[in-house]
């Protein structure tokens, strides 16, 4: 747990803001996420022009109205993502575990009673910032997400401590393949967030993801078949303010495929699961990446 001495002195201030700040009640966080979106979205208009571009390639389909309140009811969203992650250094797991619903623990819990690992697959929807606590609640077995280290060290060392402060453990992103070997006979759950763009010199696999030729990482599904771990969706829905729904749902049961498999399938199917849930609710998806500034290669015309 971060404590104040292991602070360098210059993150002071800092650290005793963000602390102040976790430790207000979730109606003084929402009246601060309210001022937030008027300063972000209309004073600063962070990334505006990007989350209205992304969102007309996403949905051709919708008026430029609808888009635009879509955009808005996302930076709303977006801002209350970040105070309740604020509030992760102070809330308590009873008061957690009545803001996170799990309706089908029963598939996940079931599938690690075998003695197996079992793979998450989740993407930056709803709050992606709570749900590896809201597992470290919910079950008895280990839970564990896998991270990309931040370069700043005060913000490596506090998000550390606010995604483990309720029991999850975290695995760097460059150790995830020496810790699934490591933990082979050892019943629990990886989560995995899996939407991520990868960089240009990593991309492996293509597929048609809300209208787009968009490439996905495919770590999670080399892991997953390398121990033949089974993977599993997680579907995040918003209910209101500081409420969320989680469900399970069967990407791979842990079968392994035949040797003649092409492609990444279960890549594939993680991508079509979060186009559905995104068109459920595109509001609550992170769209402030650029998420489309890959190309696919065309073939080489004779």
């Amino acid at each position: 747990m971060m404590k104040r001495t292991d602070i360098p002195l210059q993150y002071y201030p800092l650290w005793l803001l963000l602390q102040g700040l976790g430790a207000l009640p979730f109606s003084a966080l929402y009246l601060l996420s309210d001022m937030l979106y008027v300063l972000v979205y209309y004073v600063i208009g962070y990334r505006r022009k990007v989350t209205l571009q992304n969102l007309r390639m996403a949905f051709p389909e919708k008026s430029e109205q609808e888009l635009k309140r879509i955009s808005k009811d996302f930076y709303r969203q977006f801002m209350d993502v970040l105070v309740e992650t604020l509030k992760l250094s102070s809330i308590s797991k009873e008061e957690f575990s009545r803001r996170l619903i799990f309706p089908n623990p029963e598939l996940l819990g079931n599938i690690v009673k075998q003695g197996r690992q079992v793979i998450t697959m989740g993407s930056h929807t709803g709050n992606w910032e709570w749900i590896l606590s809201a597992g470290a609640i919910q079950f008895d077995f280990p839970t564990a997400g896998v991270y990309k280290p931040l370069n700043n060290p005060f913000f490596e060392a506090y998000m550390l401590h606010l995604r483990s402060r309720l029991g999850p453990r975290l695995i760097k992103m460059k150790e995830t393949l020496r810790d699934f070997a490591a933990n082979r006979n050892v019943p629990r759950v990886v989560a995995m967030l899996s939407d991520q763009t990868p960089l240009h010199s990593e991309i492996t696999f293509w597929t048609n993801f809300m209208h787009q030729d968009t490439p996905f990482y495919v770590g999670a599904e080399k892991i997953a078949r390398k121990f033949n771990c089974p993977v599993l969706f997680l579907d995040v829905q918003r209910i209101k303010r500081g409420y969320y729904c989680l469900t399970f749902d069967v990407i791979w049961d842990g079968t392994p495929f035949p040797e003649n498999t092409e492609g990444y399938p279960i890549t594939e199917a993680f991508a079509q699961k979060l186009e559905t849930s995104l068109r459920r609710n595109p509001a609550d998806y992170l769209w402030t990446h650029k998420r489309w500034k890959h190309k696919r290669p065309q073939p080489a015309a004779n």
